[in-house]
């Protein structure tokens, strides 16, 4: 069980492993476009929700998030006797048989209603609509929050995920990395420009790094699609330069001739950051999230932390042709897909060996519990 496959993204890549481990698994997601995640389930069983009348693509999706929740709970997993769902947003509220196991590996609880909710509603001037999504997100968080409890295990993909799991959820969980297809990619011949590969959103603050390297007046490749493509080349200076999305070869070739790797938000893991350690090149990236897990500092990148300035100084200041590729693609082997697959079905076996597994809660009684306490405190806010 998967949230949309519309395209192929780091999560959408995961998933692809998780297929693998079961080969013959019946495949669900809300919505799927085969062009869009260039036939990689071609030939697999993809059951999807009503949703998919509409034809939705990777441009247009977002556009009913607010119908996702009806959607994922009309899918009709009766019979199975192991859910393993993969889940950034609404994956993990899938309804299964009392008596399936249902195991859930968690990218993050949905931003826009959890962490990031905050500078989401910031970014809506219109005080009316601001209320409205902010009623939205509320009600998002208890049916979430409801969703959580009926989940038999979590997975995090990092510890910053675990410790959001715990703290909106109220759930432990294991982790376990996600794979990174490092032998995709070697050191190669280095060029002067630095990289940035990312998904083309207002939360990924690329704009920091179009700012900083604006002022650097150095050579930045962006590459990546995304709501926010079109505002970045707006403010984007003659040394900044846009590929749109490449194939795994280009982003591969990008990589390795890069300088450095560029990451401006704080992310749960970071799948580019591994890939670029991968080719042998060091990671400027926030000091916090995945980063502190997979980046060392001063052997294969650099932290940072603070806007467009202090980036800028972080770049100017360090020294990236000390770095030595082969420490890079050491760091990176760490995150093999091998060691993903051997810890994921340790996971599953586990949770199927457990025998102390209670029946899934009644939701009215998760509300009476706990939910009261939530909302008081949401409306304080």
């Amino acid at each position: 069980m998967h949230d949309f496959l519309v395209d192929l993204r780091g999560a959408e890549r995961v998933f692809l492993k998780l297929c693998e481990i079961w080969p013959t698994a019946d495949i669900f997601t809300v919505i799927y476009d085969e062009r869009g995640t260039e036939g990689r389930f071609a030939g697999r069983d993809v059951h999807t929700s009503y949703l998919q009348r509409l034809h939705l693509s990777a441009r247009n999706f977002r556009a009913l998030l607010p119908l996702y929740p009806a959607a994922i709970e009309s899918l009709d997993l009766s019979g199975y006797d192991l859910v393993v769902s993969s889940s950034s947003a609404w994956a993990h509220a899938v309804l299964c048989d009392e008596r399936a196991l249902h195991v859930s590996y968690c990218y993050n609880p949905f931003r826009y209603a959890w962490n990031d909710r905050d500078q989401t509603l910031a970014r809506w001037r219109n005080p009316v609509a601001r209320e409205v999504l902010r009623g939205a997100f509320r009600r998002w968080r208890q049916w979430d929050w409801i969703a959580a409890q009926r989940t038999d295990r979590y997975i995090a993909i990092s510890k910053t995920t675990q410790a959001r799991i715990r703290a909106y959820f109220g759930r432990d969980s294991e982790v376990v990395y996600p794979p990174v297809e490092v032998d995709r990619f070697a050191p190669g011949q280095v060029s002067n420009h630095y990289a940035i590969v990312s998904e083309l959103m207002e939360h990924k603050q690329i704009d920091v790094a179009v700012r900083a390297f604006n002022q650097l007046r150095l050579p930045l490749t962006v590459v990546g699609d995304g709501p926010a493509a079109r505002r970045l080349r707006r403010i984007a200076g003659p040394t900044i330069s846009f590929t749109g999305r490449l194939t795994d070869r280009a982003v591969a070739d990008v990589m390795q001739s890069a300088r450095a790797l560029v990451v401006t938000s704080v992310e749960e893991f970071g799948i580019a950051a591994v890939e670029s350690q991968g080719a042998g090149r060091p990671v400027f990236a926030r000091r916090a999230g995945g980063a502190l897990e997979t980046v060392i500092d001063g052997v294969t990148g650099c932290f940072w932390s603070g806007g467009p300035d202090e980036l800028a100084g972080a770049v100017a200041a360090f020294d990236e042709a000390a770095v030595d590729p082969e420490a890079c693609v050491a760091s990176a082997a760490r995150f093999n897909t091998a060691s993903f697959e051997r810890n994921i079905r340790a996971e599953v076996d586990a949770a199927l060996a457990d025998d102390s597994r209670v029946p899934r809660p009644d939701p009215q009684q998760l509300v009476t519990r706990r939910l009261l306490r939530r909302a008081v405190r949401d409306a304080q806010r």
